[in-house]
């Protein structure tokens, strides 16, 4: 695809609410006209100067519109997501840059997830990251559960999912932690289906609770998360197979990218493409990943 037939299908993405003709973002004014120099409009009333990234999660790119549908198209493909590491080989470009293009297009389809559920819920939580190196001979190998020998790095992605609907995760510390959120997101209608763990004890009071003991089967009784389990066997599967390591300063991130694409998993890959593509552009300037390094602030 050249240049220009990239910026075509951007401006019929990102402007297909007004049938793919481009439009003032400011005033909304429909009365614009095109420079021939640049690829920029400019509003006759407002006088306001725009592209078609202007304001969205790609404004002040520096890669060519074409090197911008590479990536959705890779995310798309890949049921398991793309490494950085290879997306930068696929384009042509640093590492760093790779990484924040990726965390920027998982920002986008990640704020279409504020939505509330009201059918039957799953509620699960999956622990990640924390691993500390063994040591080499057995004897002086140190048990791993031990309070003193935890890292402190170890966390947990709590997912909410509907059957049949949404897929809603969030990264905490423990799974205790994750009780704000659920009740912001289900219904008190809502039956909310979890296994025997501890930390969903406070959920008696606000939800009707089918739960199963896992140790025994894996449904029980109508009660089952076996929904929630098929969730964070893709995330797993994303750690393991593509990026082999996730910090947890990103774990949400990719938490949520996996919960868009289980959600949309049944969807055509060509209406994918177009899905991200149109988060990216109905997406305002990023203000997390807004660098090409992100190092913990001292």
């Amino acid at each position: 695809m050249s240049d220009d037939a990239a910026h075509e299908q951007f401006v019929a993405i990102g402007f297909a609410s007004n049938g793919g003709a481009a439009y003032c973002p400011k005033c909304e004014c429909t009365a614009v006209y095109t420079y021939a120099a640049r690829r920029i409009w400019e509003c006759q009333p407002c006088h306001h100067q725009f592209s078609v990234t202007s304001g969205t999660i790609f404004a002040s790119h520096k890669l060519a519109i074409r090197d911008y549908l590479g990536p959705s198209l890779s995310s798309v493909n890949a049921v398991k997501g793309v490494s950085a590491l290879q997306l930068g080989s696929d384009l042509d470009v640093r590492h760093k840059t790779a990484f924040v293009l990726a965390h920027k297009l998982s920002e986008a389809i990640g704020a279409e997830a504020d939505v509330t559920l009201s059918g039957p819920v799953e509620v699960d939580g999956m622990y990640s990251g924390g691993h500390a190196r063994r040591a080499n001979v057995k004897a002086d190998q140190a048990g791993r559960r031990l309070a003193e020998e935890q890292t402190g790095k170890r966390q947990v992605v709590v997912v909410t999912r509907e059957r049949g609907g949404r897929t809603l995760p969030v990264a905490v510390g423990k799974q205790a932690d994750a009780i704000p959120f659920i009740r912001s997101h289900a219904l008190p209608s809502t039956t909310v289906h979890t296994d025997e763990a501890g930390g969903w004890a406070r959920l008696h009071a606000d939800y009707e609770m089918p739960r199963v003991n896992h140790s025994i089967s894996y449904s029980q009784d109508g009660a089952c998360t076996n929904q929630a389990e098929s969730f964070f066997s893709r995330l797993r599967r994303a750690e393991w197979g593509q990026h082999h390591h996730i910090s947890g300063t990103y774990l949400h991130a990719y938490a949520g990218e996996m919960a868009w694409k289980e959600d949309n998993r049944r969807r055509p890959n060509g209406a994918q493409h177009e899905a991200v593509t149109g988060a990216a552009l109905m997406h305002p300037v990023s203000r997390v990943s807004a660098g090409y390094w992100h190092r913990a602030q001292r």
